[in-house]
């Protein structure tokens, strides 16, 4: 499992950040340093807020043929902060990493991809939320680049879930306490984004 230190840790990955990224961006990565640190003491629920709320107002959403040259890059925290723009993705890895860090369980949160629906027409786009689930059968709690406030799932009747994941594997739909067979390993750009965060410094 991928994480960090506050402290020793951070300073591996704000070197990769610095040198990839340079001072004009710095201030997205300092933000982000000094942010966590004031999480620890929080219960999850204002955690979650707080991580959500940061991560939507500085992040741009982008597609990644704009951001990234690539019809479907996943972006580190690093990429994503360094950039300043990302699409879903991008805004649910921030979200996962930044909560890691202060110590939230990985098997508490799952990425949910999801067919969202747009307007008020029954057409739909592909689209991927963060969940945080208080225990493995609870409802989960949705974070969303689209939505702001954080709604237990039952009431984002505009996501229907298609499948979700996390570091122990690939679950069908949200719910299941259980992964379903193949684990991550099914998810090759899962796979390539873990590679990259570690040789950014997240160890």
């Amino acid at each position: 499992m991928l994480s960090i230190q506050v402290g020793a840790g951070i300073d591996a990955v704000q070197a990769s950040f610095l040198q990839r990224w340079g001072a004009a961006a710095q201030p997205r990565f300092d933000a982000w340093r000094k942010l966590l640190p004031t999480l620890n003491d929080l219960g999850d629920t204002e955690r979650l807020k707080r991580v959500n709320s940061f991560v939507n107002q500085q992040v741009q959403f982008g597609e990644d043929t704009a951001v990234w040259g690539q019809t479907d890059y996943w972006a580190t925290p690093v990429e994503t902060l360094g950039r300043g723009a990302g699409d879903c993705e991008d805004f649910a890895i921030a979200k996962y990493f930044s909560l890691l860090q202060i110590g939230v369980a990985p098997d508490k949160l799952r990425f949910i991809y999801v067919r969202a629906k747009t307007g008020t027409s029954d057409a739909t786009q592909a689209h991927m939320v963060l969940a945080f689930y208080a225990s493995p059968d609870a409802e989960p709690l949705v974070m969303d680049n689209l939505v702001g406030e954080i709604k237990p799932a039952s009431r984002r009747p505009d996501l229907v879930p298609v499948f979700s994941f996390n570091s122990t594997g690939v679950f069908t739909g949200a719910a299941g306490a259980s992964p379903a067979a193949g684990g991550t390993g099914r998810l090759s750009r899962w796979e390539d984004l873990l590679r990259r965060a570690k040789a950014e410094g997240f160890e």
